[in-house]
């Protein structure tokens, strides 16, 4: 038989551990991406990753719709809501350009943060929330993420391709289309 041992008081709470919610699901994430590109390869985690933006970016445009009594955003309340969103999930979004062809959006701070970092297909969630809030008002959208922090860029540059035109059909981005539209 084994004897107790007294327990040490210990205020587990006020340990300085950096460990909350937020940091639990980004390391999640992190390790959950490292998974999927391990067994799919790149491509195939980006693929599976922006499933599952695509379907979060439809809700996040309910939301905004809703919240702006509206079935459809116009051109300038999408660029709005794509930096709106990103704020409120603590990135660092800002509008370098609107016109009626695209959007161009830089980036500071990643949501993710570091555990972004060589972890591009992570990258997948932005493309597929933005094409999916984009296309499903505006009809289209090619979204092409010409640097990124995953990368290692200093900054993330985002261009939201509004219209097939030749710039778009030039670019490596990918294509989003409103079933809807």
């Amino acid at each position: 038989m084994t004897q107790a041992v007294p327990a040490q008081v210990v205020e587990f709470h006020r340990l300085p551990i950096p460990l909350d919610r937020d940091l639990f699901v980004r390391h999640l994430l992190r390790e959950f991406t490292r998974s999927l590109e391990a067994a799919l390869g790149t491509e195939g985690a980006e693929k599976f990753i922006g499933d599952i933006g695509a379907a979060t970016g439809q809700q996040f445009n309910t939301y905004y719709r809703a919240a702006l009594r509206t079935t459809s955003l116009t051109r300038e309340q999408v660029a709005n809501a794509l930096v709106d969103l990103k704020r409120r999930i603590q990135g660092d979004f800002y509008l370098i350009e609107l016109t009626e062809e695209k959007i161009v959006l830089g980036n500071r701070a990643c949501p993710f943060g570091n555990k972004v970092v060589d972890r591009p297909a992570l990258c997948m969630m932005t493309s597929s929330v933005f094409g999916s809030i984009s296309s499903g008002n505006l009809g289209y959208a090619k979204v092409e993420l010409q640097q990124t922090i995953a990368r290692r860029d200093p900054e993330c540059r985002v261009v939201v391709y509004l219209r097939p035109t030749a710039e778009a059909e030039a670019s490596p981005g990918r294509e989003y289309r409103s079933p809807s539209l």
